[in-house]
């Protein structure tokens, strides 16, 4: 009786290594991994937030739901309503700003050029309109400062200075948050550049003289609050006219084309 004979066992066969099974505690996805996760999780949710953070999350818990009603309102608003909430915007807008805003008032003087004995005339133009050109500068405004009571940087922003194109005539505005400072800037200015122009009149044969003086203003330039709530009502309705040109509209549907027939199949034709 023979005894069984094992099978031969090949030199080349190397034990396998260790195998990791899926739910093994070493694998990502094992039991393990995942418990380590949520622990991470709870963790990082109940560590304590900033001040700044918890106000900020409040803050968005309570005005939640206000921003939902209020999306919800304006959805259900007709589409035409856009044009008078922005005429009513602008002319809010603009009557606060004309209630806000401090008036200015404006005085005029005006300085004639006056040529000398056989000077021609449109000699004296051309120094008018020299003489308009350099009426802000530091040089000339130096002398308007004692007068005036204000420093020649704060002259130069208030005064405005234009010459006439046809005429020897300068014009000296000044602008001012009382009506006695703007004519006593407007004088000053004139005055100064009368006073420097004149220091030359034997070289250039033509003579500065003042042609008016500068008068307190009744009422201010700047606009008043019923002028400029106007101007931001047509602001503001303009504005709203736009948005509806531009919106698109919410019921439209584009309309379905007509359903194009498709080509016979070859039974079709045989049978035909």
């Amino acid at each position: 009786m023979s005894a069984p004979s094992s099978a031969p066992t090949s030199p080349s066969a190397a034990p396998a290594g260790p195998s990791t099974a899926p739910g093994s505690p070493g694998s990502p996805g094992s039991p393990a991994g995942s418990s380590d996760q949520e622990h991470d999780q709870a963790q990082a949710q109940t560590r304590p937030q900033s001040p700044a953070a918890r106000l900020r999350a409040d803050l968005r818990a309570r005005l939640a739901p206000r921003t939902r009603l209020l999306t919800r309102l304006l959805t259900r608003l007709p589409r035409w309503s856009t044009l008078p909430a922005c005429a009513a915007l602008g002319a809010l807008a603009g009557g606060t700003y004309g209630l806000l805003q401090t008036p200015e008032y404006t005085a005029t003087s005006y300085v004639v050029a006056v040529p000398q004995s056989r000077t021609d005339p449109a000699t004296a133009l051309g120094f008018a309109q020299a003489y308009g050109k350099v009426a802000t500068q530091l040089a000339v405004l130096g002398d308007a400062q004692v007068a005036a009571r204000v420093s020649p940087g704060e002259l130069q922003s208030r005064v405005k200075v234009a010459t006439s194109p046809d005429a020897p005539m300068i014009s000296v505005a000044a602008s001012a948050t009382r009506p006695d400072d703007a004519a006593t800037l407007a004088n000053a200015v004139s005055r100064a550049l009368t006073t420097s122009a004149n220091h030359t009149k034997n070289s250039t044969q033509v003579k500065l003289l003042p042609f008016s003086r500068a008068v307190e203003p009744t009422a201010p330039s700047t606009l008043s609050a019923p002028v400029s709530t106007l101007v931001g009502l047509c602001a503001g309705g303009l504005l709203g006219g736009l948005v509806l040109l531009v919106r698109p509209r919410g019921g439209a549907r584009p309309a379905p084309g007509a359903a194009v027939p498709g080509p016979a199949s070859a039974e079709v034709r045989g049978g035909a």
